[in-house]
């Protein structure tokens, strides 16, 4: 089982080092980490480059200015069997690879999602429990109204790119658009093992406040997105 880590990075040199340490300890000689910079201008690609890490693989100068975008980008670049999201700032434990290896065995068109913790800034934990931070809801019914998917705690199979790509142009996030198609065109697990560090700070989006305005729109695209994708697959494949 081939691993492809997938992370978009963008002025993510106060944490990158410990995130790429803490992954490259874990994966094997043949797994990778695809990397798309969205022309950083701090030393976030000094530091990737540092490591002269074979499995490292960094593709830099992108202008999509949207992490969106830069993670399908990333995605698009992979080749492994399976498909880890990663963020530039966690830090994953010693566990992580393993298990998903584990819950990633059967091979079934599926996605996992695993439970964490949260730390602040100076790695401190400051929740203990990632699932109750975000308040987990199951179903797509329920996702379209609440995401329920963060996109560096997610693990699925390469048999869900066919359907998960290309990203509509308008979706609200790529972790709710990836989950939501998971649930749509295969399997959906919460694991409930923690094996990550969720790091929250002030730019973290998870958590925010959004107008109730912006949440009917973002709702109305992804169903709309979600309905299109469906009949193309269904009709045009």
């Amino acid at each position: 089982m081939k691993l492809s880590v997938c992370m978009a990075t963008y002025n993510g040199e106060k944490y990158i080092q410990k995130q790429l340490e803490s992954i490259l300890t874990q994966i094997e000689l043949d797994d990778e980490v695809i990397i798309s910079d969205d022309s950083s201008f701090d030393s976030t690609t000094n530091i990737i480059k540092a490591f002269n890490d074979k499995r490292i693989k960094l593709h830099e100068g992108q202008k999509f200015q949207s992490p969106i975008f830069n993670f399908e980008n990333a995605i698009k670049l992979s080749k492994g069997d399976v498909i880890i999201l990663a963020d530039q700032d966690d830090i994953w434990k010693s566990n992580k690879v393993d298990t998903i290896k584990k819950s990633m065995a059967n091979n079934e068109r599926s996605l996992k999602m695993y439970n964490g913790n949260c730390i602040d800034g100076h790695d401190v934990v400051i929740k203990d429990d990632l699932f109750d931070y975000i308040g987990i809801s199951y179903g797509l019914l329920s996702n379209t109204r609440k995401n329920s998917f963060i996109g560096c705690n997610i693990a699925f199979n390469k048999e869900l790119l066919e359907f998960i790509l290309p990203f509509p142009k308008n979706i609200p996030m790529h972790d709710m658009w990836i989950g939501s198609c998971a649930y749509l065109f295969g399997r959906v697990e919460f694991v409930d093992e923690k094996i990550f560090s969720y790091r929250l700070h002030d730019n973290n989006f998870t958590g925010k406040k959004t107008s109730l305005i912006n949440k009917i729109k973002w709702r109305f695209r992804l169903i709309k997105n979600l309905i299109t994708r469906y009949v193309h697959v269904k009709y045009f494949k």
